[in-house]
């Protein structure tokens, strides 16, 4: 049977770009994990580890063998997660002409929606296994891949953003409130694996370098600021470009704690913070 997961690139950036609704950001988001659980893998597989001891050789194969286990499984969500969608949707075109038709359609969408929940979930899970197994990689890995090393970190990101979109769109149908709070709780544990794996993954070496943080941080500032300089805290370039960006998160926020940010930051003496925290004011709650 030919499934997403199997066709080839054009066909399925075909399928992607197509008026269908599926595939749709989940499948996406799975495929980004995929990518970035493939990409890691290489780098775990070179010949050449860091230093070359056979611990690190050790530490790469298990990881490599993990990653490519979660690659199978991102691969799956992949089509999954379109089927969770036409679920759904087979489920809102049932009969609701009578009240048995109407409870057995209520079910229906209920169970459909639980399973769209439900698959993002597993993508967010397994992209944060693979972030985990990815600190061996980091570790151990040749340091001349360094840039493939963030690039499938910052693939598997994605995708966990991606799948949360997802979990988000749906989660607020469930009327199971028990069902609801297992799936936060399974969202807080893949939380809680990532904070761990973060952790390893920016620790400095024994050397004291932190190559990867390094990469991450010259690429970002390179696209940021053409003269490639760090922003130094209180620049007046870099408070224009942040307090803007700041003032509209907040709003967007709509709590009452992001008010009463806004009110302090509109009271600064600086008119640049100032500025755009009486202009998010005026817009807040709309």
């Amino acid at each position: 049977m030919n499934t997403l997961s199997t066709t080839s690139l054009p066909d399925l950036l075909d399928a992607f770009s197509s008026p269908d609704p599926t595939p749709g950001g989940g499948s996406a988001a799975a495929l980004m994990g995929a990518i970035g659980a493939s990409l890691l893998a290489m780098v775990a597989g070179l010949p050449k580890t860091k230093s070359g001891t056979p611990g690190e050789r050790e530490a790469l194969d298990a990881a490599r063998a993990r990653l490519i286990e979660l690659r199978a499984t991102l691969s799956d969500l992949i089509d999954r997660d379109a089927a969770a969608y036409d679920l759904v949707v087979a489920a809102f075109r049932k009969p609701k002409g009578t009240d048995e038709e109407k409870a057995a359609r209520s079910k229906a969408i209920q169970d459909a929606m639980r399973v769209a929940t439900e698959v993002p979930i597993e993508t967010v899970e397994a992209c944060a296994a693979a972030r985990e197994a990815a600190a061996a990689v980091a570790e151990s890995g040749n340091p001349s891949a360094v840039s493939d090393v963030a690039v499938g970190l910052q693939a598997l990101m994605t995708a966990i953003t991606g799948a949360l979109f997802n979990v988000e769109i749906n989660i607020g149908s469930l009327k199971d409130a028990a069902l609801v709070e297992s799936l936060n709780g399974r969202l807080a544990a893949a939380g809680d694996r990532m904070t761990e794996a973060n952790a390893r993954l920016f620790r400095p070496g024994d050397d004291g370098a932190q190559p990867l943080l390094d990469l991450m941080k010259k690429a970002h500032t390179r696209f940021g600021r053409p003269n490639a300089q760090a922003p130094k805290p209180g620049d007046p370039a870099t408070v224009e470009r942040a307090a803007p960006a700041a003032a509209e998160i907040l709003r967007m926020l709509g709590t009452d704690d992001a008010r009463r940010a806004l009110d302090v930051l509109a009271g600064s003496t600086d008119a640049t913070i100032a500025r755009p925290a009486r202009e998010a004011l005026d817009r807040f709650g709309r």
